[in-house]
C-alpha cells in the first residue's frame, strides 16, 4: 500500500523562491520517469524524512499533487546540505506497478552466531542486495539468519532463498557474512636483559696495558 505524500506544483523557479521554500520546511523537487514530463514540485521536508525513516527507501510513494494529479513514485535519490544536515533537493521517480524494477535491498542480520560466542569475529561485506521485483513486491529489507554460524563459517548469496515475489540478482558467490577467528595477539618482545649494558670489547684489555706500564714506570725510576 503506497504512502500518500501532498506535493505543491513549483512554476517560478528563481533562486530566490526557492530558498524561500527551504526556509518554509520545503524540499524542491523533481517528478520524472520514462516518457513523462518532468514535474517541479515541492515536499514538506518532515514529512519526507518521516516515510522514508518509517517504510524504507524503496518505499512506493502517492505523491498528491495540490493541482489534482497524484502519482505513484519512489524516491530516487536527494542531496543533502554537509553543514547545516538539511535535505535540500530530491528526485522522484514514477514507478509503472505493473513492471518489475531493480533495486538494492537493506540486508540485515538476525540472531546472534555462536562463533562469536568464542571470540570469533562477525563480519558483513555487503549490507545490500541487488534485487528485481513490481514495486509493490519490493521487501523493505532482507533477513539473514546467522543463528548457526560457527567460527570458519560463511553465507553468501547463493545461499539465500528467493523471496516468493522478488528476485536475487546479485552474484551468487557473493559474500554476506562470515565468522572469522579471532585475531591472534602478536607475542611481545623479550625484554628481560634488553636494559642490560653491553660488554665493551677490548675495555679490560686497556686497563691492563695501562697497569703494566705504571708498573715499569716505577722499576725505572727506583734503579
Amino acid at each position: 500500500m503506497a504512502i500518500t505524500l501532498k506535493a505543491n506544483q513549483r512554476k517560478d523557479l528563481k533562486q530566490s523562491v526557492t530558498r524561500e521554500l527551504r526556509q518554509e520546511g520545503n524540499v524542491p523537487s523533481v517528478v520524472y520517469g520514462k516518457d513523462k514530463e518532468p514535474i517541479n514540485v515541492a515536499v514538506n521536508s518532515i514529512e519526507l524524512l518521516k516515510t522514508v525513516r518509517d517504510e524504507g527507501k524503496n518505499a512506493i510513494i502517492s505523491l498528491d499533487i495540490k493541482d489534482g494529479s497524484t502519482v505513484d513514485v519512489m524516491l530516487h535519490e536527494y542531496q543533502v546540505d554537509p553543514l547545516k544536515d538539511e535535505l535540500i533537493h530530491a528526485d522522484f521517480y514514477i514507478v509503472n506497478m505493473s513492471e518489475e524494477m531493480d533495486v538494492e535491498v537493506p540486508v540485515r542480520l538476525d540472531g546472534e552466531a555462536p562463533g562469536a560466542k568464542e571470540d570469533g569475529v562477525v563480519q558483513q561485506p555487503l549490507y545490500e542486495l541487488a534485487v528485481r521485483a513490481k514495486p509493490a513486491d519490493i521487501p523493505e529489507e532482507i533477513l539473514v539468519d546467522i543463528s548457526e554460524l560457527n567460527i570458519g563459517d560463511s553465507i553468501m548469496v547463493g545461499d539465500l532463498k528467493e523471496g516468493r515475489n522478488y528476485e536475487i540478482t546479485e552474484d551468487e558467490n557473493t559474500t554476506i557474512v562470515s565468522v572469522t577467528p579471532p585475531e591472534e595477539m602478536p607475542e611481545e618482545p623479550d625484554t628481560e636483559n634488553a636494559d642490560a649494558e653491553p660488554e665493551v670489547i677490548g675495555e679490560n684489555k686497556d686497563e691492563d696495558d695501562e697497569s703494566q706500564e705504571d708498573e715499569a714506570k716505577e722499576e725505572s725510576e727506583n734503579k
